[in-house]
């Protein structure tokens, strides 16, 4: 493959960041690739797992002659990032990031950009349970959306440039604004997590049922569900801080549609349960066809004849670290 860019850099190197790299290397979309953390342990390891061509010790030295510069780092570490890379980025560059929030991203983060330089904030829909360097693997945007939320005088062949960049790696790519991403990952990816969070301790506040017992009659939905819940902390903690309106908006609906369910169990009514569930059955049935899944409720994990990826296969969420 011709490469894209001539030199990438990656601030921030968590499973998102090493997938990138990998991906970037394993394909030969870029010349080269500079990679940078805030921890020197994990400086220290991307070298050893030779993810890059260069190893930084700062995100401003990472950033210098970078024709593509990706912050995969938690979001509330984005303003300072930006503000650091800023007077070292060359005239004609992409910035981009890869937060699960996009509004917080561009008002944190868009200040901090040199007029010449192209912001296009991105989203790859993509991750695992899993973090740090050791966790990416090339495949990891394989089949999966990325989205992008330039702002509307954005530069359409550097937008076009980006866009092609995340196809090579097998993603699909969609672009829409910043406040409807906001909305639509609250719904498919912020509240899902929360939820699993909050099953979790509820589990283990029912002191009656041992740790073992749970452990030991957790079906696929309790075990599955909560898998999600093992992701980092620090990302979701930033992602809730700064996408607060769209979560309380839809925790909201979901706090309305819950209190439906539980007058009807209540009630003993029946046939309102069956309805609800005979037609929330069919809507999950028809996320087949958007490519999400595949028909059996095996959480997007691969098919016992599909050779399994390094690591488990990604579920809609995303960070860095």
């Amino acid at each position: 493959m011709t490469p894209q860019f001539k030199r990438l850099a990656l601030i921030g190197v968590g499973l998102i960041g090493s997938s990138i790299a990998r991906a970037a290397r394993s394909l030969g979309v870029v010349e080269e690739i500079v990679v940078t953390s805030r921890s020197e342990p994990t400086r220290q390891r991307a070298a050893e797992l030779g993810l890059a061509d260069r190893v930084t010790e700062t995100a401003a030295e990472a950033a210098v002659d970078a024709d593509l510069v990706i912050v995969c780092v938690p979001i509330g570490a984005c303003a300072a990032v930006a503000r650091e890379i800023g007077p070292k980025l060359k005239q004609g560059a992409i910035v981009s990031d890869v937060g699960s929030v996009k509004c917080a991203i561009v008002r944190d983060m868009a200040p901090h950009i040199p007029p010449g330089v192209h912001f296009i904030p991105g989203h790859p829909v993509a991750g695992t349970e899993h973090s740090g360097p050791d966790a990416g693997f090339a495949e990891l945007f394989v089949n999966r959306w990325c989205i992008l939320t330039p702002a509307k005088d954005a530069d359409s062949s550097a937008v076009e440039r980006l866009s092609q960049f995340w196809k090579a790696f097998g993603a699909s790519v969609e672009i829409m604004s910043p406040e409807h991403h906001d909305l639509v990952l609250a719904v498919t990816s912020h509240v899902p997590h929360l939820i699993a969070y909050n099953i979790v301790g509820t589990a283990f506040d029912l002191r009656h049922v041992t740790e073992s017992e749970i452990l030991k009659y957790s079906a696929g939905g309790f075990r599955d569900f909560t898998r999600i819940a093992a992701s980092d902390p620090t990302m979701w903690r930033d992602i809730f801080l700064n996408n607060k309106d769209a979560v309380l908006e839809v925790l909201g609906r979901f706090n309305e549609d819950l209190a439906t369910l539980t007058r009807a169990i209540r009630r003993g009514d029946g046939d309102s349960l069956f309805n609800l569930f005979a037609e929330r059955r069919a809507i999950r049935r028809g996320m087949v066809q958007f490519n999400l899944d595949a028909p059996a409720p095996n959480f997007q994990r691969a098919a016992p004849e599909t050779p399994e990826p390094p690591l488990p296969r990604p579920y809609a969420a995303s960070g860095d670290d």
